[in-house]
């Protein structure tokens, strides 16, 4: 199997919920949510990908990165790419229905150990669905981080507790899906936190926890106020708010705010080595990747998921050659044009 065959397999399998484009950049799917696009009109996802294509690289080709190190330590956890699957999930809800959620899930995590990284599980509006990521995640050794939706709180720190008896390394909430429209449909309780009770989340437990969902500076300290160990800059690809800016754009100032006091990844519109690139030398210590990963399991399950970070890898170890790079550490603004 070649990745060309992933892409046509998962155009059929998608049953018309993802166009399985080009390039993955929310125009097709515009407004589709349900589904996999973006909300309203969808701006707010082609954003993303405009605002990290609109970064240029200074090429430098005299040097001494021949081999680079793409490798990265995160969360104790050595990955062989600083990737992870973000929690994406339902599979009734916004993917088709062709595949049952235990069979995707199962291949992302699966394919994404096998390639050296990390999965992250989600939350929806099916109650099930976390139950059975984490019992997934737990047949693979709790490899993985389960992200939980921003319920009232002791419906969040249960599930923590459930994500901890999965085995989980670290844990963390996407408090971005405060508005999200599928669990609106389906009267779930979702809501904003204020920094008290965003500590008494993070107070619940002892794993590493990651606040994902911001988009500005003077959240990304009060999130260091409230104790977290990780934020994850982002706009929820562009499912929850209309009109945001690219996660691209705001992610130098968050960075300039709270590098150093606070893991940052950063995700929204990464597709290639490339994009790992740009967004970790605009600040971030990691990524985070979603729709591709739905593409590469609906099309190849665990083997296309693996050949989609092995061709992440082969770009971005391409791209640190071609800007002077040689370990992840040593990629900083002085690439970015």
């Amino acid at each position: 199997m070649n990745y060309k065959d992933v892409l046509k397999n998962a155009k059929e399998n998608l049953n018309g919920s993802c166009r399985v484009c080009s390039v993955c950049n929310g125009k097709a799917c515009a407004g589709e949510v349900p589904g996999m696009g973006g909300k309203g009109t969808g701006d707010a996802f082609k954003i993303n990908i405009e605002a990290l294509d609109s970064y240029k690289l200074n090429m430098r080709v005299i040097h001494n990165a021949k081999n680079p190190d793409t490798s990265a330590e995160l969360f104790g956890k050595k990955l062989d790419i600083p990737v992870f699957a973000a929690p994406v999930s339902g599979t009734t809800l916004n993917m088709g229905g062709k595949f049952t959620e235990e069979q995707y899930i199962s291949w992302v995590i699966n394919g994404c150990l096998d390639a050296g990284t990390y999965p992250m599980v989600g939350d929806t509006a099916v109650d099930s669905f976390l139950i059975t990521n984490l019992e997934e995640l737990k047949k693979a050794n709790g490899q993985g981080i389960a992200i939980i939706k921003p319920w009232e709180n002791k419906n969040v720190i249960e599930k923590i507790k459930m994500a901890e008896e999965a085995g989980a390394f670290a844990v963390g909430m996407d408090i971005d899906a405060c508005g999200l429209i599928t669990l609106a449909l389906h009267g779930k309780p979702v809501m904003p936190k204020t920094v008290d009770e965003i500590k008494e989340i993070v107070n619940s437990t002892k794993l590493p926890f990651i606040l994902k969902g911001i988009m500005t500076p003077d959240e990304a300290e009060l999130a260091v106020e409230a104790g977290v160990d990780a934020i994850v800059v982002s706009n929820h690809g562009g499912r929850v708010l209309d009109q945001t800016p690219g996660v691209a754009d705001v992610l130098p100032e968050i960075a300039e705010r709270v590098k150093g006091k606070v893991t940052i990844l950063a995700d929204g519109g990464v597709r290639t080595g490339v994009d790992i690139l740009k967004m970790i030398a605009l600040g971030a210590d990691a990524v985070l990747i979603g729709r591709p990963f739905v593409t590469a399991s609906f099309g190849g399950e665990r083997e296309g998921v693996k050949l989609y970070i092995d061709s992440l890898k082969q770009d971005l170890k391409s791209a640190m050659v071609l800007t002077g790079c040689n370990s992840i550490k040593e990629i900083s603004d002085r690439i970015i044009y």
